[in-house]
């Protein structure tokens, strides 16, 4: 089976070659207010264009933006993927990856993209926990690093209330008690929610943040597909962000449609939820673009029944013309396939003054087109609460010549001494860029 199956692969990837589709438009053209929005190019074979992880070489580091240096915050971690800045300045970052989801892997096309993932270095073992990191004498190196909570289910998001530390596994919400200052955590969490999981959990990744005066809990559930191919019944209570009463437990869906919501934060004029959005694969190189967006109570953004407001899907059976009627566009596309997953505002931020105002994103970087786009730190300048003007590259350098990954950037936070704090999942660093000395 394991020959049948190799040999599988090799054609697959032969095919893929040869069918040649590619983007006929530039990042740009699907970047802004107003992206770019072709016809779609759906193939027999969707385009697949992996940069194989392969890590960073000794010494080497990503090219900071001018203005700006970028040096190693932490190394040596496992898959490090989300970050969270607690009080005192310590600093969180979950080690983690996909938990086990066999029905996610099954059939041919299943088989293949567990392997594309692999090979994209998505296909390690979860660590399963959360590592504090201390930098005490704040010299921009985490010196102290303690395992904080273990024994996790794909943890993720984090958010801490009071003396309540929120913890998103994949299909739980966790609630831990801690102690200002304290280096771990041994007490047992209490489940706060059961969140959408199981052994068919696509879009395993959930992160929370709580509301502004901390009685509100809002968590992010992606898909459980690309664009309803698992059937639209597995897809309830996901594609969306909850909102969960602290108290209680209570929740309901604070807004639908969202595709596969990561990062989330407050936007600092407006009071306003923000949130990072991948949206669908496989209709071509330029479409769709990820978008970052801030969210209506009650609002419903497309998926999976249309894109970019109400640009319709035809893939996705049925069909629902009245519920793409409601279907409202995002704020600010930031490029087709860039896989845009952190998103944290500046506020505190210290960098240069051309990004003291508006949104980093992380963006993990693209498989399903050709050429890559992602693979990078942006910045996208607010005013007035709103996205005002292009985006500037933060943090770049993570292809190197031959268009391997060398790294994939991921969460992003401001950190108390007010630089940019990047986990790396893919380099297993989190890299800390401040501004030049």
């Amino acid at each position: 089976m394991h020959k049948t199956r190799l040999a599988l692969l090799i054609m697959f990837a032969g095919t893929l070659a040869a069918c040649g589709e590619s983007s006929t438009l530039q990042v740009a053209d699907g970047t802004g207010p107003s992206p770019r929005l072709p016809e779609p190019n759906k193939t027999l074979i969707p385009t697949v264009n992996i940069a194989p992880a392969v890590g960073w070489p000794e010494g080497a580091k990503p090219t900071a933006a001018a203005g700006t240096q970028v040096a190693a915050f932490a190394e040596g971690l496992e898959h490090p993927r989300w970050l969270y800045v607690l009080p005192n300045g310590d600093i969180l970052v979950a080690e983690t990856n996909a938990p086990p989801k066999p029905d996610d892997t099954k059939g041919i096309r299943g088989w293949v993209m567990e392997k594309v993932m692999g090979r994209a270095g998505a296909g390690v073992p979860s660590p399963n926990r959360i590592t504090l990191l201390r930098d005490a004498d704040h010299d921009g190196v985490a010196e102290t690093r303690t395992v904080f909570l273990e024994n996790l289910n794909s943890p993720f998001g984090m958010a801490l209330v009071g003396n309540d530390l929120y913890v998103a596994d994949s299909d739980k919400l966790l609630r831990f008690p801690y102690q200002p200052g304290e280096t771990a955590i041994k007490a047992a969490g209490t489940k706060v929610v059961d969140l959408p999981g199981g052994s068919l959990n696509h879009h395993w990744t959930k992160n929370v943040v709580a509301s502004q005066d901390g009685s509100k809990l809002y968590v992010s559930v992606g898909s459980n597909s690309n664009v309803g191919e698992n059937g639209l019944e597995a897809e309830e209570g996901r594609a969306a962000i909850w909102e969960v009463d602290r108290a209680t437990g209570q929740h309901r869906i604070f807004a639908s449609g969202l595709r596969n919501p990561n990062g989330m934060a407050w936007e600092p004029q407006s009071g306003k939820l923000w949130t990072a959005v991948n949206e669908r694969d496989e209709i071509g190189s330029d479409l769709v673009p990820d978008y970052i967006t801030s969210v209506k109570d009650g609002a419903f953004y497309g998926w999976p029944f249309s894109y970019y407001g109400q640009h319709v899907d035809v893939r996705v059976t049925p069909q629902n013309p009245q519920l793409v009627a409601k279907a409202i566009a995002p704020d600010y596309a930031v490029g087709p396939h860039t896989a845009s997953l952190g998103l944290t505002f500046a506020q505190g931020s210290k960098l240069p003054a051309q990004f003291s105002n508006g949104a980093f994103i992380g963006q993990h970087g693209s498989w399903n087109r050709k050429p890559h786009s992602g693979y990078k730190v942006i910045f996208v300048p607010f005013e007035g609460g709103q996205p005002k003007g292009k985006p500037a590259d933060v943090l770049t350098g993570f292809l190197d010549k031959d268009e391997n990954a060398m790294g994939r950037p991921v969460g992003v936070v401001i950190d108390q001494q007010g630089a940019l704090l990047v986990a790396d999942d893919v380099g297993n660093k989190v890299w800390r860029v401040s501004a030049a000395k």
